[in-house]
């Protein structure tokens, strides 16, 4: 039974830092946020490569961590197909949908819909779009309190309150959903763009850490070298080789597909590519994701294998979990860190999942405000409700949201794990993006299409569901879902042009925007954006050297287990010279 670290007070004591230097950053970014423009988008004022750290990190959150570690776990070589495929989506974005969606001009992400299509199809995608996105906020919440539970050690154990038991697990999800409801409603998109970029460079240190440990673990005094040479000897035959119901064809394609859909079509991406100030912005930001998204990865899934030979038992070790292999990376952690950074973890983790959650806050409340609540009070009184009303509204909408996620986050563990309830969810949810799509590179179409082709690529699915047709095992299912839905929903879009008529007044709309996606939006004076937008640069650099001299001190503490507290040391230089490297660069900008 290997030797695992439980957290005791000094890793308590760096997740409290860590989470004040978040509320923090949420209060300043909250002086940057006057109004719902800046609130909502960042004023188009976010430098692009901080929009595409916090875009990449909060596209795996603490999903690489818990549901992309237990796949990696049982499949072995395929996830670095899976998981490296976005950056390909991220490519596709660079040459094409990175410009289009900077040049449709629009204030809100389901604005684009009024455009290209009608202000009934906006409504229509707002309302539909409230549900599925409550049940995103209560998967990423499972997920990241499932992950921190287990390595605090108070997953299983019962809490009693106000004559109501709950699990620690479902008192997690409770405080975190919470904070994360607070943080979120302070700051807006900046508040979210400057704590991901923390958590990016956090994440990155600590899972390159983490990565040089497992192997040198495994290499049992040979070096890293050796661990290599023991993972290649002791693992599975079919490990290292495309086996089992990942290796089908048709699971490959429906990935493309849905990587295509949810790296360049989700409403969340959208809002960061309006978020900046231009489309070479845009394009600079979409090929930073590329190559994060090609070898971030790596650092995470690397040392999961590791884990497969280190941890051969996950049910003897994690007995409690309905699917033990989730735990792997958390495994690691335990018995590879040393007190101090092993808090610093949890909590780059969690503030992660809660970057990944103001995503969706942010563009849903974007949403209930424009798109619902406008239209409706300016039906009904005659005129536009003012910022500040606007603002009550958001942060009303946000409150709600996070306490139907958090129920929702109660019930996941009945779906088998988080990536079972992943793949289940994900491929259901895909149609309402494919006519998005569809509609920005082909704008032949009437003003019903985008609506029709959502209700019968919904419909297709939902059929093959109820009738059981071509049902199998969980990745079948996942690549019929896909497949079905776009297939369908294509069709119904492309086969809608019969009835395209460009002097219909309704065509309006969709003839300006084809107007002006030829209208390149470049900034002129980018200067001007250099004293009120780079000089952020430093608010990260002095936040990462502050964690990285608490690291520091951690090494002059007891580690914990079979840990070096040296390991601390070097993490916390590692974080005071990127630290002051950023400072440095802001300074010199400015």
């Amino acid at each position: 039974m290997p030797l695992f670290n439980t957290a005791n007070a000094i890793d308590y004591w760096m997740i409290a830092l860590y989470f004040a230097v978040v509320v923090w950053v949420g209060v300043y970014s909250a002086r940057k946020s006057r109004n719902t423009a800046d609130y909502f988008r960042g004023g188009g004022k976010i430098p692009w490569a901080l929009a595409g750290l916090s875009n990449w990190v909060a596209g795996f959150s603490a999903f690489m961590f818990v549901a992309a570690a237990g796949f990696t776990y049982k499949y072995g070589l395929v996830s670095l197909i899976v998981f490296t495929s976005a950056a390909w989506a991220y490519i596709l974005g660079y040459f094409t949908f990175a410009k289009m969606w900077r040049r449709a001009r629009i204030n809100s992400p389901l604005e684009f819909l009024t455009r290209r299509f009608s202000p009934s199809t906006t409504y229509f995608y707002s309302v539909t779009a409230i549900v599925p996105q409550i049940v995103a906020i209560g998967q990423g919440l499972y997920i990241v309190c499932l992950f921190v539970s287990s390595v605090l050690g108070f997953a299983q154990h019962p809490v009693a309150f106000a004559g109501v038991s709950l699990s620690g697990f479902q008192v997690a999800v409770i405080l975190v959903g919470t904070i994360m409801v607070f943080y979120t409603a302070i700051g807006g998109l900046w508040a979210a763009v400057l704590s991901d970029t923390v958590q990016c460079i956090i994440l990155a240190v600590t899972s390159l850490i983490v990565f040089i440990l497992s192997y040198r673990y495994l290499g049992h005094g040979s070096g890293i070298i050796g661990g290599f040479h023991n993972l290649f000897r002791q693992v599975p035959p079919d490990y290292f080789r495309l086996h089992g119901p990942t290796a089908r064809p048709l699971y490959f394609l429906a990935v493309a597909a849905s990587g295509v859909v949810g790296y360049n079509l989700n409403w969340a991406m959208v809002q960061r590519y309006h978020s900046v100030a231009d489309e070479r912005g845009a394009q600079k930001m979409a090929l930073l994701c590329a190559g994060l998204s090609l070898a971030g990865p790596l650092l995470w899934i690397l040392p999961v294998m590791a884990a497969r030979v280190i941890f051969p038992d996950m049910h003897a070790l994690w007995p409690n979990l309905k699917s033990p292999e989730e735990a792997s990376f958390v495994s690691l952690a335990l018995l590879l860190l040393p007190h101090g950074m092993l808090g610093f973890v949890v909590s780059a983790i969690l503030s992660a999942a809660l970057g990944q959650a103001n995503d969706i806050f942010n563009w849903l409340s974007a949403t209930v405000t424009h798109d619902l609540y406008v239209p409706w009070y300016r039906w009904r009184k005659g005129r536009a409700p003012t910022d500040r009303g606007q603002m009550r509204i958001a942060h009303g909408s946000m409150v709600v949201m996070g306490a139907l996620g958090v129920a929702v986050a109660f019930y996941i563990p009945h779906f088998g794990g988080a990536f079972n309830f992943s793949l289940i969810f994900y491929s259901l949810v895909i149609t309402p993006s494919i006519p998005v799509g569809l509609g920005m590179v082909f704008r032949r179409t009437p003003w019903w299409s985008a609506i029709a082709a959502y209700l019968a690529g919904a419909i297709a699915v939902f059929t093959v569901l109820a009738f059981h047709i071509w049902e199998g095992e969980q990745f079948q299912n996942y690549s019929r879902n896909i497949l079905v839905a776009t297939g369908v929903a294509t069709a119904v879009f492309f086969l809608s042009a019969i009835w395209y008529r460009a002097d219909d007044p309704r065509s309006a709309g969709a003839v300006k925007l084809e107007a002006d996606l030829k209208i390149p939006v470049i900034v002129d004076n980018e200067a001007a954006l250099v004293g009120g937008s780079l000089r952020v640069y430093g608010l990260v650099g002095a936040v990462s050297a502050l964690l990285g001299a608490a690291l520091f001190v951690c090494a002059f503490l007891p580690a914990g287990g079979h840990t070096s507290p040296r390991i601390n040391a070097i993490a916390g230089v590692i974080l005071i010279a990127l630290g002051a490297a950023l400072w440095r660069y802001s300074r010199r900008t400015a």
